[in-house]
């Protein structure tokens, strides 16, 4: 029976006093927790499932608060988010409730996040991403970028900004989002790796993609960690490495 491997890690880096990184795959989510050693879950291949990091703003109050309603509302919708359509309502749903939390609490008020993942259907992959987090496929070719920055352009020199155009919540008022999705075939040669930016911003995505066909599944997570942390781990890294098996 075809299957779906999910390797996961998060960290609050070398400089962060907490992590306000966020995950989610299927019914688990991993919430400002610290986990240096990958863990690896089986999924079978068929019903949805749903994979994403979400990244707390930085800078505003709460963003772990944020980053986890948001993964565990996508591991109470994950079974039925089988189409595009449906993750961009799920997200909406994500949104509100952020801001409905940040509503209820002065001291929550401005709290957001990014989120990015994907859904993992039988022969397909719905990808998406509201902020900064990324989603990467892993070929053969070398990696590729499926998700979209919400960044505003780079300063000369810059290879990375902090800021973001989008997020959920982040505001005082209620701003409605745009998320990015997409839908691409499911090749089982493939891996796919769904991180925040504690990750891709320290490490350019070059030598992702050396760590990535040098090794596999654990190691690898391990690897992309431990290359972010002699990188300087300046922000919390979170990441999930999706892969197919039969």
């Amino acid at each position: 029976m075809p299957y779906i491997t999910v390797t996961a890690l998060s960290h609050p880096g070398l400089l962060r006093d907490h992590n306000e990184d966020s995950l989610v795959a299927g019914p688990w989510t991993l919430c400002g927790t610290v986990t240096e050693n990958p863990q690896t879950l089986v999924f079978p291949l068929g019903t949805p499932l749903v994979v994403a990091v979400a990244d707390g703003i930085g800078g505003q109050p709460a963003g772990e608060v944020a980053s986890a309603l948001t993964v565990r509302q996508l591991a109470a919708v994950g079974p039925g988010l089988g189409s595009e359509q449906a993750v961009r309502e799920a997200l909406d749903v994500c949104n509100r409730a952020v801001y409905a939390a940040a509503g209820r609490d002065p001291e929550l008020s401005t709290m957001g996040t990014t989120v990015a993942g994907a859904v993992v259907l039988r022969e397909s992959l719905v990808v998406f991403n509201v902020g900064d987090s990324r989603v990467l496929s892993v070929t053969e070719e070398g990696l590729h970028r499926m998700s979209v920055d919400d960044s505003p352009p780079l300063a000369p020199g810059h290879r990375t900004t902090s800021l973001v155009t989008q997020a959920l919540g982040g505001t005082r008022t209620y701003n409605e989002i745009t998320p990015h999705v997409t839908t691409a075939p499911l090749t089982p040669l493939n891996r796919y790796l769904v991180c925040t930016d504690g990750l891709t911003d320290p490490v350019p995505e070059s030598e992702l993609d050396d760590l990535l066909r040098a090794h596999d599944t654990g190691r690898a997570a391990f690897e992309l960690w431990k290359t972010a942390i002699e990188a300087g781990g300046p922000d919390n890294i979170t990441l999930a490495l999706i892969g197919i098996g039969d």
